[in-house]
């Protein structure tokens, strides 16, 4: 494994208690080979092959690899093999071949499946799609929510949660920023009991671009006392295209019912959400909107629901990406993102006084439930 004498590809499941973290915090925990690279003057020199049928064979073997494995070609209309062909030529007709520009010309190759699951990772680099948020408004300024309008200076601070009661408001709020933050059973009993004479309740997931997949079935866990699908997986069973197995549904498992929990089932809950919620974020929106009483306020999601899956190439270099497509309980695919019930963008205006427009539709709503 990792020469370019090795004839078999190995696959490195990622299993689904770590669902994969969104590209735009990839970087974090990547172990890093080192090899002979110097930067000077802002260059980077790197030793080349002295067989440029080296980058053929890793080029080959790349996109074999995507051609049997990734999950969203026919969903996306996408044809793999035209894009194989002029990848190829490129590839062929290069003035300068080295490690970095072949790298380069995968890396573009990949992102013309507009994934964010999808990434080449080499020792110098990675590659990265990264237009399913930066094409839109952010929706977002961590600013004004932690000014005194909302979470205030004396916010709790419970494993990754910020929470606390909106001042000259009945309603709670608790921002979440990030899937990979763990947090404890107790710390959302405590959260949830200590906002339980609120009329309702916020929970803002904006900017939180993916992590534990555990973790979002745990949150959303408490918020319903019964049993609710909530979507569906399929897996690969072969190298086609459309080799997949039969959708297998997927269910929220109510954590207790006692009455702190019977109150989130009455009382309206709101998801905030912007286009940097993907992955793992993607999918607990998903969940939650499958709740009676929960809706979705803000922007639709980035998407990213693919189960991400990695491979290496003979050169050592890794590629990342989605093997096994995750549907909505309607059997909708949400790689595209997840639409909110009421759509609101922050306004110029509201953010130059401090006001967070999403969040005030959010109070709103809550007010007239």
């Amino acid at each position: 494994m990792g020469n370019g004498k090795c004839q078999t590809i190995t696959m490195i499941s990622t299993n689904k208690i770590t669902y994969a973290r969104s590209c735009i915090r990839a970087l974090k925990g990547i172990a890093v080979t080192v090899m002979a690279i110097s930067f000077s003057a802002c260059q980077m020199t790197v030793s080349t092959p002295k067989d440029i049928y080296d980058y053929t064979t890793n080029f080959n073997a790349l996109w074999n690899i995507m051609d049997q494995h990734y999950c969203f070609f026919t969903t996306k209309h996408i044809n793999w093999d035209s894009i194989g062909t002029v990848y190829r030529h490129r590839l062929e007709t290069m003035d300068t071949l080295n490690d970095v520009t072949f790298f380069n010309l995968c890396g573009n190759m990949l992102n013309e499946l507009k994934d964010g699951h999808v990434n080449l990772t080499a020792p110098f680099n990675m590659s990265r799609y990264w237009a399913w948020f930066q094409d839109y408004p952010a929706n977002f300024n961590s600013n004004i929510i932690f000014s005194n309008r909302y979470l205030g200076s004396n916010y709790r601070i419970a494993g990754g949660f910020d929470y606390n009661v909106i001042p000259n408001t009945r309603v709670g709020y608790i921002y979440y920023p990030d899937f990979t933050d763990s947090f404890s059973n107790a710390n959302l009993s405590y959260i949830i009991a200590s906002l339980s004479k609120c009329d309702g309740l916020i929970i803002d997931v904006r900017d939180n671009s993916g992590g534990t997949l555990t973790y979002a079935e745990a949150i959303a866990s408490r918020f319903t006392t019964k049993t609710m699908k909530y979507g569906y997986i399929s897996h690969k069973t072969g190298p086609g295209h459309d080799d997949f197995s039969t959708p297998e549904a997927e269910y929220i498992t109510p954590y207790a019912t006692t009455s702190v929990i019977d109150n989130w089932v009455t009382k309206p809950v709101v998801v905030l959400t912007n286009r940097l919620c993907y992955s793992a974020t993607n999918e607990f929106v998903s969940m939650m909107k499958e709740l009676p009483n929960v809706t979705i306020i803000g922007d639709q999601t980035g998407g990213g629901g693919g189960l991400p899956m990695s491979s290496e190439l003979p050169n050592g270099w890794t590629v990342r990406y989605s093997a096994c497509p995750m549907y909505d309980a309607n059997m909708n695919t949400i790689e595209f993102g997840i639409l909110p019930d009421i759509h609101v963008d922050m306004t110029a205006s509201d953010m130059s006084k401090g006001i967070d427009t999403i969040i005030q539709t959010a109070i709103q709503y809550i007010e007239q439930q």
